[in-house]
């Protein structure tokens, strides 16, 4: 049986009475005062099923050390190691629970090794905490901005992707204090098209130096060849290419490849204009032989530059131009245009010159009635020479025969010697006229 304090009230019973004695289950609350950031501040209190006589008391224990004899306990600082419980004096064989900030978490990937791109990778975490931690994944990039991912033990990546390489960090907080971890996550991919550029940029003049840069995305890094119309020109682990001083032949269309392990991948195209002053022209005239007054001639110019030339024609001891373009042409040509031509091809980058010699011959109906004086003087000059000759021969001879005459008339007192010394002057005056 039992008695109360009351005399009258006792209890009792054939079958006796059933006492059921239980610990006093004692509860630890945390609030926790975070208005001031400068100043906050904890409180723990502890909390009995029963209710106890007001002549016991609660104790406090640090890391199993008393440090309080109140049921309310402040808290201004907490090392991570604190430990923290309650129990009634006199009964501290039955201690609350012992309440603890988060331990430093553990955080793990899977699959642990090698994570490839494409594949699906899982991120935990884990602290040992009471009460319980709750949990925040988050990712941090480059620049220190942080992006909240999840608030779960778990986060996970189904399809992982190159962009989500980087800084991870898990946090383990509850009524106590929070505490964090990282995990850097790697993804290994193939590399990405290749951005290709040249310095310095815009018109290139030849003889300056060029520098051709490559660059591809890929882990791990890649290794870059560079091309110019499929022939490889450079491999190495640089995507650099450089022409110390680049000429006119290095003009055209340039590619590079980027390459690793996981796959390969080819740039797009690079044209490379080299933009140079005009060579040396060649002159070539539409006539190959002679050139005949009146035909019509023309004169082609042409110089490799960089850009296009301009060309201007110019006449020997002549100071304005005499055409301008690369064909100059002569319709009607005479021997007035004959003499030493200079073609001139221009650009913004220079000048070049060429000289050509045009010799033009007289007409052919010219030619051919000079060439038919020059036969007729060569023939009939002998032969008017050897009639005239033979004339005055047979004049000479005639007047032999008459003086001989005349003397024998003298000789023999003739008195025709007159009449046939006249017959004679009058036949030789007249063969004279004749041969004049």
């Amino acid at each position: 049986m039992f008695t109360t304090n009351q005399p009258r009230w006792s209890f009792g019973g054939s079958a006796g009475v059933t006492l059921s004695v239980t610990d006093p289950q004692l509860q630890v609350h945390v609030r926790r005062s975070t208005a001031n950031p400068s100043s906050t501040w904890t409180e723990l209190t502890c909390h009995s099923s029963c209710q106890l006589p007001d002549h016991l008391s609660y104790v406090w224990y640090n890391n199993n050390k008393p440090v309080g004899r109140k049921k309310y306990f402040h808290l201004r600082h907490l090392n991570s190691e604190d430990s923290f419980h309650c129990a009634i004096e006199g009964q501290e064989r039955f201690p609350s629970p012992t309440l603890y900030a988060p331990k430093v978490p553990s955080v793990s990937v899977s699959p642990s090794g090698e994570i490839m791109e494409g594949s699906s990778v899982t991120l935990t975490c884990s602290s040992d905490a009471n009460p319980a931690a709750h949990y925040t994944w988050y990712k941090r990039s480059g620049d220190k901005q942080v992006q909240r991912l999840s608030e779960e033990t778990q986060f996970v990546l189904s399809s992982i992707r190159s962009s989500d390489s980087g800084e991870y960090y898990c946090t383990a907080e509850n009524e106590l204090e929070r505490s964090s971890a990282n995990i850097f996550i790697t993804v290994t991919y193939a590399p990405k098209p290749p951005s290709v550029s040249v310095s310095p940029s815009g018109e290139i003049i030849e003889g300056s130096s060029v520098t051709l840069t490559c660059s591809s995305d890929a882990n791990p890094a890649a290794h870059y060849t560079w091309y110019k119309e499929n022939r490889a020109l450079l491999q190495g682990p640089e995507g650099v290419y450089r022409l110390s001083s680049i000429s006119s032949g290095d003009s055209g269309v340039y590619s590079c490849k980027s390459e690793n392990q996981y796959g390969r991948i080819t740039s797009m195209s690079l044209h490379l204009d080299v933009q140079y002053a005009p060579k040396p022209p060649s002159v070539l005239v539409s006539s190959s032989g002679e050139i005949m007054e009146g035909s019509l001639v023309t004169l082609t110019c042409s110089s490799d530059a960089n850009p296009a030339a301009h060309y201007t024609w110019y006449k020997e001891d002549e100071d304005s131009p005499t055409a301008s373009g690369q064909i100059f042409t002569i319709t009607n040509i005479t021997a007035e245009h004959g003499g030493k031509y200079q073609c001139e091809a221009q650009n913004t980058h220079g000048r070049s010159k060429a000289t050509l010699h045009l010799t033009v011959g007289a007409e052919k109906s010219v030619i051919i009635m000079n060439t038919i004086r020059s036969t007729l003087v060569v023939v009939l000059v002998p032969v008017l020479v050897w009639i005239l000759w033979t004339r005055m021969k047979k004049t000479l001879s005639l007047k032999s025969e008459v003086n001989e005459a005349v003397e024998m008339i003298e000789l023999d007192n003739c008195p025709e010697y007159d009449d046939v010394t006249a017959a004679a002057q009058t036949e030789d005056t007249e063969e004279q006229e004749d041969l004049v």
